[in-house]
């Protein structure tokens, strides 16, 4: 799966940029396979605390973990935020990062 492919390649540069790469016997081993299959939408969603944990802020305030996870389908935000919060967050992140170095422009189509 490409996808798949392009996550394996950004865990090893990650692993790298922490000053931390793989050794030859953890790619031998599998394990970046190992992190992207655990950090993947269907295994992280799938976890006992996930489905029935909770995560409180502060004393007034009570989440279900599984509000987090939604269908994880590429565009979903368009069916719970309007255009106009999806622009704020944007803008929000943009500030937070800048200097960062990374990039927010919208990819063009090919």
């Amino acid at each position: 799966m490409l996808i798949q492919r392009y996550t394996l390649l950004y865990v090893k540069k990650l692993a790298t940029f922490m000053d931390k790469p793989f050794s030859l016997e953890e790619e031998q081993e599998g394990m970046p396979k190992k992190i992207v299959k655990m950090c993947s939408f269907q295994s992280l969603s799938g976890l006992e605390v996930n489905k029935t944990g909770k995560f409180s802020p502060n004393e007034h305030y009570v989440l279900d973990n599984r509000s987090f996870f939604r269908k994880g389908i590429i565009g979903d935000w368009k069916n719970h935020m309007s255009e106009e919060m999806a622009e704020k967050i944007d803008r929000i992140t943009e500030e937070k990062l800048r200097g960062s170095g990374f990039s927010f422009s919208k990819p063009t189509a090919p």
